[in-house]
């Protein structure tokens, strides 16, 4: 650090941008709204009084006074490079990622960057400016490419209200969570004799999500209605017991006598109305009989006799468990906004500590600008943060906190390291990386309800955390344009920028927050969004109100499952939408999906045939639709990148490539790792 940089800003003002310590301070354009911080820089200020070229400001330079040195200096707001001389029109653009002290500035087009991402760096000298040697490019070769440069364009938004990543907080969080997890099994259990539907805690989190306005990014807290439909349907069908399809005609026959059985049960046993009573016990009286007096039906038989009885007292059943049912859900709500209110606590407590407290409401965005898409933004500093163990082993590494121990293989280690670099700017000496990702692997393990490793891998999470093949990816890019997916996580991105579930935790590396919140004007997108009907149909509005509102190119592309009986609401949506310009079917079987759970596998496992068909959707404006048109070609081509095998087969090239092809960047390259 040069002594332009050794005196500290003071702690109640933000030290953006770099000036020395006896430099004219500068105050917030919003007085009332605290300066954004970390972990990707403040945005543009307004504030300032430009005194330099309007071509100059349109770069990103401003002009300040350094009392020290009693003179003027220029800092970049878009780059955060400082000089003390008046920069050039003609100079190239400067690189945070590859060359962060500013030295070797190389003699070539600028390249892009989001307009939101300042790093604060000290003022280089002048014998700084000298030209070095041609700096290296590293490239992390993996099953994504990061080096894809983004082309969306979104409105500013204001920073959001979270606490940084705390291990502590979020252990304590997924405590409760996990707690809650576990009371909705014994309230199933308890009241209706059912286990809890499958994943239906899970999906009960993401529809909540939809219409949450609370201050937990993952514990409900603040929503209406507060009874989730979803999960009161979820356990209204297993009652009175779970129905899946059977194999043999013993095992139809068996279910049909268990069936009959439960829902006799349950009209003794619970207060139902004299009518009700009457008109289950006749039908399960009837069924019996026809089960004793029947010999040799077929398996047909015993399907279509379950059908006629579950039709007839159906709705009697309903009737009789629904305040308990309501009960529920109404309870593990009123559970989940105790638990977010004691962890809200705990957050204010561990703050207090350092001096800082999380604002009370949501900002407000004060302007209405397009800018380049860029990662979410905090409103306050991050705190200390305690030590997390890093035990490297073979090819994972195990990260340990408090005993609670989270593995992940080195190579996506590797990949969040690439993507931490590209996306945050408060850690140069990446001191707090692995605490934040340790915290992410704990999100998203206490989410999927398992502590995700090689040897519970096997468990099926396709739907929530399934990604596409490398080979689908490379061919939206390449036909469609698509350099940003809607619904992703650091573990399973293939691009650098995406939308996730947990923006608060995921911004380190790349997230730009949920995609319902993200007010895209431009660009091209790739959504393969979790299979939660709330959400998807929430996100087809989203979309349709985004295509509505910009006259600037906008592209989609969507897939979904081709569930039919009933038909999602979301896919309805899709296929009725005014702005559909194509749509295909992929049948089942005939593709593959990545697991959710590639980052703890081996390679041998990453590749699931999917069970079930695909419906693919192009969603374009006009503009969007001349720039990125479906073309037949194009699409052919993006349905020979789903065959199952084609992943295998690039992966076989690849290895008889000794870098990484296909790559943009005038720079020397060097692949740091092998797919």
């Amino acid at each position: 650090m040069n002594e332009e940089t050794e005196v500290k800003a003071p702690e109640e003002r933000p030290a953006w941008p770099p000036v020395d310590g006896n430099a004219t301070p500068v105050s917030s354009p919003h007085p009332h709204m605290p300066m954004p911080t970390t972990p990707q820089g403040p945005p543009a200020n307004q504030g300032f009084e430009y005194e330099l070229p309007f071509e100059l400001v349109q770069q990103g330079w401003k002009k300040f006074w350094s009392k020290r040195e009693n003179r003027p200096y220029f800092w970049n707001k878009l780059t955060g490079e400082s000089l003390w001389e008046m920069p050039s029109l003609a100079k190239p653009q400067f690189d945070p990622i590859t060359d962060p002290l500013g030295i070797s500035v190389l003699p070539q087009l600028p390249v892009p960057q989001p307009i939101h991402t300042p790093v604060p760096l000290g003022k280089r000298r002048a014998s700084e400016d000298i030209q070095g040697p041609q700096a290296k490019k590293f490239i992390l070769a993996g099953p994504w490419d990061l080096e894809i440069p983004t082309n969306v364009i979104i409105l500013e938004r204001p920073p959001c209200i979270f606490m940084h990543s705390h291990p502590e907080i979020e252990a304590y969080r997924c405590a409760w969570l996990s707690k809650l997890r576990q009371c909705y099994q014994e309230l199933c259990h308890s009241r209706e004799s059912i286990d809890a539907p499958k994943d239906s805690f899970n999906r009960w989190l993401m529809e909540r999500k939809v219409i949450d306005t609370g201050y937990d990014p993952l514990l409900p807290s603040n929503c209406y209605p507060e009874i989730s439909l979803s999960m009161y349907r979820e356990i209204m069908n297993d009652i009175p017991i779970k129905l899946v399809r059977p194999k043999f005609t013993g095992d139809a026959r068996k279910q049909l006598s268990r069936w009959a059985e439960a829902a006799k049960k349950i009209m003794e046993s619970r207060n139902a109305e004299a009518e009700s009573r009457k008109v289950v016990k006749w039908n399960v009286d009837e069924t019996f009989q026809w089960l004793r007096k029947t010999v040799g039906a077929t398996y047909d038989d015993f399907q279509d006799r379950l059908a006629h009885l579950k039709q007839q007292c159906q709705p009697h059943l309903t009737e009789t468990v629904r305040a308990s049912v309501e009960g529920i859900c109404l309870k593990l709500y009123n559970l989940s906004c105790e638990y977010a209110k004691k962890v809200r606590e705990k957050s204010n407590n561990s703050l207090k500590e350092h001096g800082m407290e999380l604002p009370p409401h949501p900002f407000a965005a004060q302007t209405v600008r397009k800018v380049w898409c860029y990662p979410v933004q905090f409103a306050i500093g991050c705190p200390r943060l305690p030590v997390v163990e890093y035990l490297p082993d073979r090819d994972q590494a195990v990260l340990r906190f408090q005993g609670d121990s989270l593995a992940i293989n080195s190579l996506y280690l590797q990949k969040l390291e690439q993507l931490y670099r590209h996306s945050c700017f408060d850690d140069r000496k990446f001191e707090l990386f692995i605490p934040r990702v340790w915290v992410m692997l704990k999100r998203y393990a206490t989410f999927l309800g398992v502590n995700p490793s090689p040897n519970n891998a096997n468990l099926d999470f396709r739907d929530t955390q399934q990604s596409l093949p490398v080979t689908v990816f490379e061919c939206l890019n390449r036909a469609f344009g698509v350099t940003f997916e809607c619904f992703s996580s650091p573990l399973n991105c293939y691009f650098r920028q995406y939308c996730s579930a947990f923006g608060d935790c995921d911004s380190y590396f790349g997230s730009r927050g949920p995609f319902l919140q993200l007010k895209a004007v431009s660009g091209s997108f790739e959504a393969n969004p979790p299979y939660c009907e709330e959400l998807m149909e929430a996100s087809v509005n989203h979309m349709e109100r985004l295509l509505n509102d910009s006259p600037e190119p906008l592209s989609f592309v969507v897939l979904v499952p081709d569930y039919r009986e009933p038909t999602p609401a979301a896919l309805v949506r899709l296929e009725s939408s005014q702005f559909k310009r194509k749509q295909v079917t992929i049948p089942a079987y005939e593709h593959e999906f990545r697991h959710g759970f590639q980052h703890v596998l081996n390679r041998t496992e990453l590749n699931v045939r999917s069970n079930h068909g695909t419906v693919i959707v192009w969603l374009q404006n006009a503009a969007g639709h001349h720039k990125w048109e479906p073309t037949e070609e194009r699409v052919q081509a993006l349905l020979e990148a789903f065959r199952p095998g084609r992943e295998r087969e690039r992966d076989r090239q690849e290895l008889l490539s000794p870098t990484r092809q296909g790559s943009t960047s005038d720079k020397p390259q060097e692949v740091i790792a092998s797919t």
